[in-house]
């Protein structure tokens, strides 16, 4: 691995423990172990690294996502493929880095919200016709519809995150509980079946 790349994966460790604003410059080369002068030769400032990793981030995100639609049998399975993903990226992500990543690097933010609208909002339409094309889901979704209430579920949880972690959940298990919610809202019988049938293979995959 080259050190740039070592540089932002070991920052964002960091970053996902304590949040963007307390992590310092000072804090990543003391975690790396090598001095300040080696990070700034590869990157102008925190903003930059932080810029690059946000970017790094949502790139293996949509593979990840494209990855799920591919490999998947039918479109009820490639939300639990997604949800799997979710859940490592998610688990152990402090929910004070949206709120820094708003607040402190608007140009990461907006890459943030251009993945959300395009690629995101992209990927869930689909979904939707996939499932509808299968035979999965109702066919009388709306499927514009459905595909902003899913885009606002992201933005519900990344902004108001608060309102439903209490200290009891993080960020991957309320997305993943209101991802269940929104499946059992759009499935007809055939796609609940399905749905029932991934839910206990991933509870019996998460006792061994």
């Amino acid at each position: 691995m080259e050190v740039k790349e070592y540089i932002v994966e070991e920052a964002d460790k960091l970053f996902c423990q304590y949040g963007f604003k307390s992590v310092t410059m000072d804090d990543i080369a003391k975690h790396l172990g090598i001095s300040k002068k080696t990070i700034y030769q590869h990157f102008s400032d925190k903003n930059e690294l932080v810029n690059i990793l946000i970017e790094d981030r949502l790139n293996c995100q949509e593979c990840l996502t494209q990855e799920s639609a591919k490999n998947a049998d039918n479109a009820v399975e490639e939300i639990f493929y997604s949800l799997v993903s979710m859940n490592q990226s998610l688990a152990n992500m402090n929910p004070k880095m949206f709120y820094d990543l708003q607040k402190y690097h608007p140009q990461a933010w907006i890459f943030f919200k251009e993945f959300k609208e395009k690629a995101l909002g992209k990927s869930i339409r689909k979904n939707l016709e996939r499932g509808i094309t299968e035979g999965v889901y109702r066919e009388d979704i709306k499927i514009d519809i459905l595909t902003q209430l899913r885009l606002d579920h992201v933005e519900i949880i990344f902004n108001n995150h608060s309102h439903y972690i209490m200290d009891k959940y993080n960020i991957a298990q309320v997305m993943i509980e209101i991802t269940e919610h929104f499946l059992y809202g759009i499935c007809n019988d055939k796609g609940l079946n399905l749905l029932k049938n991934y839910k206990q293979q991933t509870l019996e995959k998460t006792k061994n």
